[in-house]
């Protein structure tokens, strides 16, 4: 029987096992060698992260062919107009190409988030907003680079869905396993 954990990544822990730059990871949450990780989210992104010891889910999970989709709430610079998310859902151009089209809208702030520790910067004269964007691709960075494109800077992002699987109730630290 194969293991799949959901678990939520907290801010500032890096999305492997091996400490190399004296940093929180994944071994400080789990001793379980076999466990894999199904992609990555980068040390100052928060939220959905799979592990599991099947192979062949890995690859499913983590591989472009499969254009799995995946769900984030980014907490953004400003407020958005209709051609921001009109060019984030029929892709933007990056320096390493352009992207696929995305799902994108513009979203209230959700009411079942946590505080995040330390808390994004805040400036009064700037405000902040929400949207939720679906993508089936895995570039590097690539929602926070999507949004700086289009004028946004992401402050804050977090992963809710991978495929079938959802983040839910799970609070930064806590992980489900199916």
């Amino acid at each position: 029987m194969s293991r799949i954990v959901l678990f939520n990544k907290p801010f500032r822990v890096l999305s492997q096992f091996r400490d190399t730059e004296n940093k929180v990871t994944l071994s400080n949450y789990f001793d379980d060698p076999k466990l894999r990780i199904a992609g990555r989210l980068d040390f100052d992104s928060e939220g959905l992260l799979i592990l599991t010891d099947n192979g062949q889910l890995l690859q499913k999970i983590t591989h472009p062919r499969y254009k799995l989709p995946k769900t984030y709430w980014a907490q953004i610079e400003g407020k958005p107009d209709r051609e921001a998310i009109g060019h984030l859902r029929t892709g933007i151009k990056l320096k390493d190409g352009r992207t696929q089209p995305a799902k994108a809208k513009l979203i209230e702030q959700p009411i079942n988030i946590w505080k995040r520790d330390p808390p994004i910067r805040y400036r009064a004269s700037i405000p902040t907003s929400w949207i939720e964007l679906t993508i089936s691709e895995g570039r590097n960075r690539q929602v926070r680079r999507m949004t700086a494109a289009v004028g946004f800077p992401t402050l804050r992002l977090i992963r809710t869905h991978v495929g079938e699987w959802e983040l839910g109730k799970l609070q930064p630290g806590e992980s489900y396993e199916i």
